[in-house]
């Protein structure tokens, strides 16, 4: 092996493995025990060289399935596309409708409580610190994958109305949801920022802290009321937000051209494509 920290010696060896193909996205690499064996070298040593690629996005941990080869293809989302009025009714909620039109198996963690507003999230929703809001949270996966980490907060009583305080998930998705109960979104503010993932994010999605993310803020609202705010957090090397504005003509337009134009008998795209990443 190339001179160096015998556990970057072996990070340099696994890296190489990974990149000439004999582990793929999925597999699962030997465990600590078995890769300190293997090379002949401490535990320690053997769990350090596995979070150096951790934290070069390679690898994941997953508690009840080891250590993990992480897919390194980008996925594009188009974060306009559930909230245009043409819009197809689905069964599925956006994340899922983007993923299944990628060729990617979706699935999720999902739990809602009601908590008392923090100054924050009061803010966002203008209504009193303290208010009862409640807090719905996703943690998405693409392949078993952790993905994405989602969190959305209503006020209790717009919650109550529209069934949204159930403690289930809400298969359509709650944008839906709050559409046929009568309190369609008519206006949303977005602010995009890429920042470092604090430790409980990069637990939640199976990353090194300090990994950077993107952090996609949405606010809500009718002509009456902000109607909810949601955060979603994403690993920013394998995901890009794009945004379509404008009429379905010139909207069509653009996708052809860019070859995202949905396939012939659908006329409605999910906004997704799949493109080579970086490491």
């Amino acid at each position: 092996m190339p001179d160096g920290p015998r556990y970057q010696r072996i990070a340099d060896l696994l890296r190489e493995e990974i990149r000439s193909g004999r582990w793929k996205p999925g597999d699962k690499l030997p465990s600590h025990n078995e890769l300190a064996a293997q090379r002949q070298v401490s535990i320690t040593t053997a769990r350090n060289a596995i979070q150096v690629l951790v934290a070069e996005n390679l690898l994941y941990t997953a508690t009840s399935r080891g250590t993990i080869v992480r897919s390194q293809e980008v996925l594009e989302s188009v974060v306009t596309n559930h909230i245009r009025p043409d819009r197809p009714k689905s069964a599925h909620d956006i994340f899922s409708e983007i993923a299944r039109a990628a060729g990617r198996e979706p699935d999720k963690q999902f739990s809602a409580r009601m908590e008392p507003a923090s100054a924050e999230v009061a803010h966002w929703l203008g209504i009193e610190k303290d208010a009862w809001v409640v807090s719905r949270t996703v943690v998405q996966y693409l392949d078993h994958e952790p993905w994405s980490w989602e969190v959305s907060f209503y006020p209790r009583d717009l919650a109550e109305a529209t069934g949204i305080d159930s403690p289930h998930d809400i298969p359509e998705g709650t944008t839906r949801r709050l559409a046929e109960r009568g309190h369609t979104e008519t206006a949303h503010r977005d602010t995009v920022v890429s920042r470092p993932a604090l430790s409980d994010e990069a637990e939640v999605l199976g990353v090194a802290a300090g990994t950077m993310l993107l952090d996609h803020l949405r606010i809500g609202a009718n002509s009456e009321r902000i109607t909810r705010v949601t955060r979603h957090r994403s690993v920013a090397a394998r995901n890009r937000l794009a945004y379509e504005l404008g009429d379905s003509a010139g909207t069509e337009v653009i996708r052809r051209t860019l070859g995202t134009a949905p396939p012939p008998g659908n006329s409605h795209s999910f906004g997704h494509s799949l493109v080579p990443g970086s490491a």
